[in-house]
């Protein structure tokens, strides 16, 4: 775990109880224990703090907020996802984990009022901090209602019922909780960590529990990291259990599993705060931003085996260019009021561009959907 930019600060008392809690007969926390404590513990988790934890008064931003033509461009893709509808039919727009609700607040304000796209639209801010869900709510409701726009949030995705439409998850997936297994001759020793007189401290113990989902990697050398989030991959079949029809759009940074296991063999959780990475983990957890590469290898086969099928898989920078973002772009320049804003439109979309270069898009959609839109297999090859 990195140390770079750690402090004197120690886990509030209640926090650190609310950890100790989550160990077993020898005190050993296995980790993703403690990062769902650490992040999303009602009081004192780092996403339930009264402090805003995105944007610059935060400690990180997202593509969001570095330029309007980011979630302009997703607004472009809901049009194409909601154009293949019937007009007039339910469509649920749901967006899991909206933070602040910039993403969201900007897609809205790029549809014009009275789109067709609009009719029968209801928008769900999924948000388990209750802080979260409310600040999202505030941010989006007016625009939403400016659009004539039904707009609530949720704790659950499951709780929302079976519905078509459209799910985004813009950087979320990296901070669900990790398991942290290391290689140890022909198998796994689980981290995690554990109480020393009001401090954590790392520790391991032997895999106790199974892994869910795809096997764990074979060949990978002794002592490298491997990490896994069955949280995550429970929101990918969350989402297929409750999507009948449309699609599933995930934003992330990450690597293909072979990718990490090559560049990565300790791992990638970092913590992060005041815009500065290399946060220790353990020094003042609740007041860090805890996250880890998404494995997007585990991803696809989470999302095949709940019956979704991969639509596309492109880095951000590719995905957006598909959805029209040159289109918008030269309309923003057109638009800018003076050089000065010229400046900084262009300055913006180079971060949006380059800026983001681990990031990928992945879509999927509902297998029954996909097979659809699929021609016939007798169709295939055949001509008219």
């Amino acid at each position: 775990m990195g140390t770079a930019g750690t402090s004197d600060e120690r886990a509030p008392a209640p926090l650190l109880k609310r950890v100790s809690e989550q160990a077993g007969p020898d005190g050993f926390v296995r980790f993703d224990r403690f990062m769902e404590v650490a992040l999303y513990a009602e009081p004192g988790g780092y996403y339930t703090s009264p402090r805003p934890p995105v944007g610059t008064a935060g400690d990180f931003y997202t593509a969001a907020h570095v330029s309007p033509l980011f979630a302009a461009t997703f607004g472009a893709r809901l049009r194409e996802v909601r154009g293949k509808m019937g007009p007039g039919e339910a469509f649920r727009l749901v967006e899991l984990g909206p933070g602040d609700g910039a993403l969201m607040e900007g897609l809205l304000t790029s549809i014009p009022p009275g789109s067709p796209e609009l009719e029968g639209l209801e928008v769900v801010l999924v948000e388990r901090s209750s802080s979260l869900r409310a600040r999202s709510l505030e941010r989006v409701r007016p625009t939403a209602g400016t659009l004539g726009v039904e707009v609530r949030t949720s704790q659950a995705l499951g709780s929302i019922g079976p519905f078509e439409g459209m799910v985004l998850a813009n950087e979320l997936l990296d901070a669900q909780p990790v398991r942290r297994l290391r290689r140890q001759g022909e198998g796994w020793v689980e981290l995690g960590v554990r109480d020393r007189n009001g401090r954590l401290e790392p520790a391991e113990a032997p895999l106790a529990e199974p892994v869910p989902g795809s096997p764990l990697p074979s060949g990978a050398a002794e002592g490298t990291i491997v990490e896994v989030s069955p949280a995550a991959e429970s929101l990918i079949r969350e989402a297929a259990d409750h999507l009948t029809r449309g699609a599933l759009v995930v934003d992330d940074f990450g690597m293909e599993e072979k990718e990490l296991l090559a560049g990565h063999p300790h791992g990638t959780l970092d913590g992060v705060r005041a815009h500065r990475a290399g946060w220790d983990p353990l020094e003042a957890p609740g007041s860090v931003d805890l996250s880890t590469f998404v494995n997007f290898t585990r991803l696809r086969a989470a999302a095949s085996v709940s019956g979704l099928t991969l639509l596309s898989d492109r880095t951000q920078a590719e995905a957006l260019g598909a959805w029209g973002f040159q289109e918008l772009f030269d309309r923003a320049l057109v638009a800018a009021t003076s050089p000065e804003a010229e400046v900084r439109l262009r300055l913006a979309v180079k971060n949006l561009l380059f800026g983001f270069e681990r990031f990928r898009i992945l879509e999927f959609a509902p297998a029954s959907e996909a097979a659809r839109a699929a021609p016939p297999r007798w169709q295939v090859g055949r001509s008219s």
